[in-house]
């Protein structure tokens, strides 16, 4: 713990040019971040697909009036939108996933025995606000109302008391940020799709400011797998695009057509990249009569879903991507 505490006590803030950072293009607007990276600041993803609402969390970075509470469904990207954002600007990020136990001494730290020594470690909300940094807050809508309710001072700004280390009293960073990410917007799940979410008190989320977010658009993803996949037909790439927005319409009970009810597993942008990075590796598998594109399917997202679901997406899959598709190369 001692060596984590000297390297976060050595970095440095520093003023950016938003531009810079963001586009590569100088604006002149300044935004605060950190001269050099640490062990906790995550690793740029140079591949990564920013959503139009990336523009909200930049704004939020730049001045971070209220904490952000991230929202949109699964596999959409919320916690690397805010990782990879908090990554161009050298942030260290002390991450935490919400829990129906999870209680306030897990996010501030505890005693322990170090060195033949009772000392107190620091959990990872005490971290971001002593040093500076992100405390990123994922599944917040799976907390107990009365557990998140507890993080109200810490919200409005006010320090944070340690009584198991003596009564430390931690006043916030300057560049201390709190985000949550959550799969509803704190007033429980109305789909039905997000089992053990629970609906937030009132008080406690007028404290956020709110952004959700969506799957990226069609044009993005094609893009994306036109670089991570080149190797593939384009009309493969465009057509897996198209099958990922319909299981994720399936998912979300948007579906239209023949197939109504919602499935329980959906594409996220990581899965597409791994379904179509398994297609091409499983393609000798044409020569043996196997359609190397449901094959990849199957183990990039199928065998995690029920023998009812995955029924489904292999009818999908055959009409989106006729049989002659394993003759592709």
């Amino acid at each position: 713990m001692s060596d984590i505490l000297k390297e976060l006590k050595s970095l440095c803030p520093t003023d950016l040019d938003a531009g810079m950072v963001f586009s590569g293009k100088a604006s002149g607007r300044r935004i605060r971040g950190f001269e050099t990276s640490s062990s906790f600041t995550p690793d740029i993803n140079p591949d990564y697909l920013f959503h139009d609402s990336s523009r909200d969390v930049v704004v939020w970075f730049m001045d971070s009036s209220d904490p952000l509470y991230v929202f949109g469904p699964a596999g959409s990207g919320k916690t690397s939108l805010i990782t990879q954002l908090a990554a161009k600007l050298n942030y260290p990020v002390f991450d935490i996933t919400g829990h129906g136990r999870l209680e306030f001494p897990d996010m501030v730290g505890h005693l322990t025995v170090e060195d033949s020594t009772m000392s107190f470690q620091y959990g990872p909300l005490a971290l971001a606000m002593k040093f500076g940094g992100l405390f990123l807050l994922n599944e917040i809508d799976l907390l107990d109302p009365a557990t998140a309710a507890g993080l109200n001072g810490i919200l409005d700004g006010d320090p944070l008391c340690i009584p198991e280390n003596g009564g430390e009293v931690i006043k916030p960073h300057p560049l201390f940020r709190f985000a949550a990410t959550a799969n509803t917007n704190g007033g429980s799940d109305e789909t039905g799709l997000y089992q053990g979410t629970l609906r937030q008190n009132l008080a406690f989320m007028d404290r956020f400011w709110l952004c959700e977010i969506g799957y990226p658009t069609p044009k993005a993803e094609r893009e994306l797998l036109h670089r991570k996949a080149p190797s593939l037909p384009k009309d493969i790439r465009t057509r897996m695009v198209e099958f990922a927005g319909e299981v994720r319409r399936l998912f979300m009970g948007e579906a239209e057509g023949s197939y109504r009810d919602t499935i329980e597993v959906t594409f996220s942008t990581r899965t597409l990249i791994r379904w179509a990075d398994l297609t091409i590796r499983f393609q000798p598998l044409a020569r043996q009569g196997i359609q190397p594109v449901t094959y990849a399917l199957d183990r990039a997202l199928g065998y995690r879903a029920s023998r009812e679901t995955r029924t489904v997406l292999h009818e999908l899959a055959q009409r989106v991507f006729p049989q002659d598709t394993k003759e592709q190369s």
